[in-house]
């Protein structure tokens, strides 16, 4: 794909010699200065496919302080972070510096950092726009952007301050848009700002992914269902849960605690501090449960999920493609379990089906050995 050799031999030490389909289609094109629209399911590898491009053409250049040259827009503040972490070692071996701004920090720590040179700054919109007011950021010299998830930056009601983002980076700068859904206001943004962009597809976002098992477990109380989130809690390898509520994440982390089961808790109203503690525990293995509100549902990108439990039902089909994206991530297997009752049965069979996904109902007691046969 003509990468700059130093980025190659940094993928190879990483243990990526392929690229992944989105990469492989849109990257030639992204290095050729074309701007970019793009839609893959979760875990297709988005991250590289604007993120290696951006490096390669800022090669050669040199930034000053508070004048970045590369900019990536995220929704949530831990897929920023785990956005500058993952292009922070490739954009190093071309002697380039990455840094991630995000809500939830104390902002002279950001106004430190942008006081010395920052080729590529992964932002969330809040953040950015914080640090201009400060007139600590200046997005005057930015050469090529990029906006990751940008649906759920429309959910998310960001959308107004991206645009006045990209406002004020240059006409002639280079656009990379990536997003699960290309419609609504999306679309108008894509319209607003990118220049005869080349789409790029890898599929309708669904949560159809041939390694993935759904399995809609059907609860016969509220005690048969508390006493079955314990049992999966205790499966082998890193769970996900999710919850509706902020407090019903905390509450049912410390029952899974309680029950000896190495669980964190993460949601928004949970400071960075501890969202990071959370997320680094999980990923490492310290805790092999994470039980969540819908914030982890996009973005956050840990290998290795052997299974994703809806405590709640998700509220409708969208969130429920994106919370079980986070299993069966690149090829890789994995189990999607929804509990329900009798009485919310029918409602949340036709959620999953609308998803895109067959799942096959289960009683209690047959659960366990489903998902162990998966």
């Amino acid at each position: 794909m003509k990468l700059p050799v130093p980025v190659v031999h940094e993928l190879a030490a990483q243990g990526i010699t392929r690229a992944l389909p989105i990469q492989a289609a849109a990257i030639p094109d992204a290095l050729a200065g074309r701007d970019i629209l793009g839609r893959g399911p979760t875990g297709s590898g988005k991250t590289f496919t604007f993120g290696l491009p951006m490096i390669a053409r800022l090669a050669g250049g040199a930034s000053v302080a508070h004048r970045p040259r590369g900019l990536v827009l995220a929704p949530t503040r831990e897929l920023a972070q785990q956005i500058a972490d993952r292009l922070d070692p490739v954009a190093g071996a071309m002697g380039q510096r990455v840094c991630a701004v995000v809500g939830g920090v104390k902002i002279k720590r950001h106004l430190d950092l942008l006081n010395r040179p920052i080729d590529i700054l992964v932002a969330t919109p809040g953040r950015a726009i914080d640090l201009i007011q400060q007139r600590a950021l200046d997005l005057g010299a930015v050469e090529i952007s990029a906006v990751d998830e940008a649906d759920h930056m429309s959910d998310m009601g960001f959308l107004p301050q991206v645009t006045d983002l990209l406002r004020r980076v240059p006409t002639k700068a280079q656009h990379l848009l990536f997003s699960a859904t290309l419609d609504g206001d999306v679309q108008v943004l894509v319209k607003r700002f990118l220049t005869d962009p080349v789409t790029h597809s890898t599929g309708q976002p669904t949560a159809h992914v041939g390694t993935m098992t759904h399995l809609l477990g059907v609860m016969a109380d509220r005690d048969e269902r508390n006493d079955m989130v314990l049992q999966l809690g205790r499966q082998p390898g890193k769970v996900i849960m999710f919850l509706r509520t902020k407090h019903a994440v905390d509450r049912q982390a410390k029952k899974l605690v309680r029950a000896g089961i190495p669980a964190v808790a993460l949601h928004g109203d949970k400071g960075q501090g501890s969202r990071t503690r959370a997320v680094d525990s999980f990923t490492n293995g310290e805790a092999t449960v994470l039980v969540a509100t819908d914030i982890a549902a996009r973005g956050i990108d840990i290998s290795g999920v052997d299974l994703v439990v809806h405590v709640d039902p998700p509220a409708e089909h969208k969130a429920y493609v994106h919370r079980a994206g986070r299993t069966a991530r690149a090829g890789a297997s994995g189990v999607v379990v929804t509990l329900c009752y009798p009485d919310n049965e029918a409602e949340t069979q036709k959620l999953i089906d609308k998803a895109g996904a067959q799942a096959a109902r289960v009683s209690a007691k047959e659960l366990l050995g489903r998902i162990e046969r998966a």
